[in-house]
């Protein structure tokens, strides 16, 4: 059985970091382009950051320069680096690891808060 488990949110003041990890199964972690999307209340879901199994790395708009995507393929492990949070940051993050055409999973999502 496929696993993705997300950890390392939480409430975080504005201007604040955090680290997002997400463990992959062995079986498919090395092969899978790995992704964070995030949904916030009311909103779709969105991609937020993306890294290949060749570490070729995409960042969207909103994100690009504050937040740093990174695997550790030893570890099955993804990362999602945040930093100079937002109050518009706030969202349920999700880990994402697909390989076209022969899977698509996903994780459960860890809660995201910046707040004062």
């Amino acid at each position: 059985q496929v696993m993705l488990v997300e950890s390392g949110g939480g409430l975080v003041q504005p201007g604040g970091s955090l680290r997002l990890s997400c463990v992959a199964s062995p079986s498919i972690f090395s092969q899978s382009v790995m992704d964070w999307y995030r949904q916030a209340p009311g909103k779709q879901r969105e991609l937020v950051a993306s890294i290949t199994n060749a570490d070729t790395t995409h960042y969207e708009y909103p994100v690009k320069g504050r937040f740093t995507i990174s695997r550790d393929n030893a570890k099955n492990t993804v990362y999602l680096q945040m930093n100079s949070l937002k109050v518009e940051d706030t969202a349920v993050y999700y880990c994402n690891a697909y390989k076209t055409t022969e899977w698509d999973y996903w994780g459960k999502g860890t809660q995201v808060t910046v707040a004062a």
